[in-house]
């Protein structure tokens, strides 16, 4: 394949990312460039990609961490790889991004999904105290997310 017909792959997450998983794999190193201000964007992206694929549960708290970057761009594709990721450790972590209300609704929103996607029922009051929030990207998060709960609830296996 030559150059000019390169695209971007597929992550092992059936997702094709914003940029790729970072070389880098110590996880503080990746932690370092995620929290890291003065580092490009895309920079920053690869080392979420790289902790996403990690799975540990230090990568996971270091993803956390980084919902105190600046960038609603990259604390939303942080909710995002959460969910992915499926870890039960970033529930608490998703329920005060979605709670908080001074939140960019980008983030919140990819929260509530991603508490969705988690599958923690620890989730339901938190998603169902946002069912009534006034931006409909929060709300309507909020009731896909207690309908894809209530689906893994079913008696009935689910074909994903």
């Amino acid at each position: 394949m030559s150059i000019a017909d390169r695209v971007p792959g597929v992550s092992e997450y059936g997702s094709v990312d914003p940029a790729p998983p970072s070389t880098e794999s110590d996880i503080s190193e990746l932690r370092k460039t995620l929290l890291d201000e003065d580092t490009k964007m895309f920079e920053r992206m690869r080392a979420v990609f790289s902790l996403r694929n990690n799975r540990s549960s230090q990568a996971v708290s270091a993803l956390c961490e980084g919902f105190g970057a600046s960038s609603a761009l990259l604390r939303h594709e942080l909710a995002y790889v959460l969910g992915q990721m499926q870890d039960n450790l970033a529930v608490p972590t998703l329920m005060q991004v979605l709670s908080n209300e001074t939140e960019h609704v980008m983030v919140r929103h990819e929260a509530a999904e991603a508490l969705g996607a988690i599958g923690d029922r620890t989730a339901r009051p938190v998603l169902e105290k946002f069912l009534a929030d006034p931006l409909p990207e929060v709300s309507e998060s909020c009731e896909v997310a207690l309908d894809l709960l209530s689906l893994c609830d079913e008696p009935t296996e689910i074909d994903w």
